[in-house]
């Protein structure tokens, strides 16, 4: 009851309210602010730490809310939900856990680097690799925020064309990487980040804090360092925000939006800026896809629970995703 309560309060905080705020704002101005990669201008800037520090500055101020919830609600569910509720509700192979984990996700509304964290505290209360990467991947890409956005932003054309992808793209990575998983995946885990924090003494608080701290620690730092790349190199993963059609741009925006990292929603305004620089169906419909589905950093946040090879398995297969996406989009819009 304590771990539902802090999770609805934090979600209505920092998802539900500001959210539907937000919603008017694109129904009224068919906008929802300007692009994260290059702001008011036509193109990212040069690679250097200004560029870096800038870009984890924008980003910081958008996610930062949410990465406390997810750190706080990560921890948690070790300390306050029984691993045998996890694993009996999500841990089983198959597609209905897989099915169940993508349900949950949705109220979440949570960007794939502050999901991260509840991703591995799921995992490590014993919940398969396939409802772990569906819970994980769907917060952002079937996010219902995200979708009302891009309908009245983009047009709702592309709202159901992420819909009918999206859930595709889901089930199809989540059951990839259940099936590539390796052996030492192939059971749930029933370890901790830090053996013994059980051992602590003290209440649930004590050992919330603790767990807390040792997620933050584990994961945050490697997380940082990422977005400081990323913000700086945007210039050559995106090198012409003046991108229009053709298989080149489509797989070269397939590749980029799988590696590079955005605050909630943030694919809406890029898609915008570039659709006004003239980019086609094809690299757009790549990039929705690709862009909120995962990201370098948020790859790394997952190395303690899945493996390189797990991990290579759903960046590949979003990258091909992303692709076949945007093949379909040429010929659809």
């Amino acid at each position: 009851m304590i771990f539902a309560l802090v999770a609805i309060i934090g979600f209505a905080y920092v998802k539900w309210f500001p959210y539907y705020a937000k919603a008017f704002l694109a129904q009224s101005h068919h906008a929802i602010g300007d692009s994260i990669l290059s702001g008011k201008s036509t193109s990212a800037p040069p690679a250097s730490w200004s560029a870096a520090v800038n870009y984890a500055r924008a980003y910081g101020k958008a996610i930062w809310q949410a990465l406390v919830l997810g750190l706080v609600l990560g921890s948690g569910i070790k300390v306050l939900l029984p691993n045998q509720w996890v694993s009996t509700m999500l841990g089983r192979l198959g597609f209905k856990s897989i099915a169940l984990g993508s349900i949950f996700a949705i109220p979440c509304m949570m960007c794939t680097c502050c999901a991260a964290p509840v991703a591995v505290g799921m995992r490590q209360s014993r919940a398969s690799v396939g409802s772990v990467v569906s819970w994980w991947m769907s917060n952002p890409i079937l996010n219902p925020a995200t979708l009302v956005f891009m309908g009245f932003v983009l047009g709702w054309g592309w709202t159901l064309f992420r819909i009918v992808f999206g859930i595709a793209m889901v089930l199809g990575v989540a059951y990839l990487a259940e099936r590539y998983a390796g052996p030492q995946e192939a059971v749930t885990l029933d370890q901790g980040l830090t053996p013994g924090v059980e051992s602590v003494k003290g209440g649930f608080l004590a050992r919330w804090m603790q767990e807390f701290m040792t997620l933050t620690i584990r994961l945050v730092p490697e997380y940082l360092v990422l977005v400081f790349v990323l913000g700086a190199a945007r210039v050559w993963l995106f090198p012409a925000l003046d991108v229009h059609s053709g298989i080149g741009w489509i797989v070269a925006m397939a590749l980029a939006g799988t590696l590079f990292v955005i605050p909630t929603a943030g694919e809406v305004p890029i898609v915008q800026a570039m659709f006004a620089l003239g980019m086609g169906a094809g690299p757009a419909g790549a990039l929705i896809m690709t862009l909120p589905a995962v990201s370098l950093p948020s790859l790394a946040m997952l190395g303690r629970v899945l493996s390189l090879r797990t991990r290579l398995v759903i960046a590949t297969s979003v990258v091909l995703s992303g692709i076949v996406a945007g093949l379909i989009a040429m010929i659809v819009f």
